[in-house]
């Protein structure tokens, strides 16, 4: 069973979530393989969960002023800062039978491709239901997934190295006077790749080491280098602008 394998380098957030959207579209259509991608954000960006409301969660003048990026995800949870990071998303047809399809035992599933590639790293992990993935009792990893046409589509975030203070600058906090705590809880429940290794790794090292935890984890998979065609990065580029570049896109609620 082939699968693209996809290294998109550095995009703004409005075209990374297009993307997810297209391949997704694309693999439903029967135009494209099921797909595992990995990426970052250029420039930093905070995307927020579907149901969220942007005004409650994020200081957008602040973020305006700092040149980051805000976009809604097609996927739930919370907010996340993304900065110094390695983001997958895999597109996973659900009549292939990959991953169960009960939701807890999918993201395990596919967080065990996560786990085993922080082994490369020598980094000891586990799953933290219901989509986290932790070492040494700390957080290293969050996920989040939604299934669409037909598709499982789940990405999630390694983290390489945290910046907890500039977090807190740009999301708000429903009571001032419970920020300093706020930070300090985070700064202890929150670790990083350069945290638990002696070498620090590039972000392409991570990369290459996910690749094979991925490989290990599903060993029925041949994962191919693929790269983007003209036409999938002119329908990003069009559904980003005219979906996740907009307001009525991002302050939906």
């Amino acid at each position: 069973m082939n699968f693209r394998l996809l290294q998109t380098g550095f995009r703004s957030a409005f075209f990374n979530m297009a993307l997810d959207e297209v391949l997704v579209a694309e693999i439903s259509a029967g135009k494209s393989d099921p797909c595992l991608r990995f990426y970052g954000w250029e420039p930093q960006a905070i995307s927020i969960g579907y149901f969220q409301s942007l005004l409650s969660e994020v200081d957008e003048e602040k973020c305006k002023n700092l040149g980051i990026d805000i976009v809604r995800r097609q996927t739930g949870g919370g907010a996340v800062f993304h900065a110094d990071e390695i983001t997958y998303s895999i597109h996973i047809p659900m009549n292939l039978n990959i991953v169960p399809l009960r939701i807890l035992d999918s993201y395990q599933k596919i967080c065990d491709g996560i786990i085993n590639g922080l082994k490369e790293l020598n980094i000891e992990a586990n799953f933290a239901p219901l989509n986290d993935i932790i070492t040494g009792g700390q957080k290293i990893s969050g996920n989040a997934q939604t299934r669409k046409q037909g598709i499982i589509l789940q990405h999630g975030t390694i983290i390489k190295s945290v910046d907890v203070d500039k977090m807190f600058e740009l999301l708000k906090v429903p009571d001032e006077k419970m920020k300093g705590k706020l930070i300090s809880d985070i700064k202890q429940r929150v670790t990083s790749v350069d945290k638990h290794t002696n070498q620090k790794f590039s972000f392409q090292d991570v990369i290459k080491a996910l690749i094979k935890g991925f490989a290990k984890t599903f060993p029925e998979i041949n994962f191919i280098n693929s790269e983007l065609t003209e036409e999938e990065i002119a329908q990003t580029q069009k559904l980003a602008k005219e979906k996740y570049e907009k307001k009525s896109w991002n302050f939906l609620r």
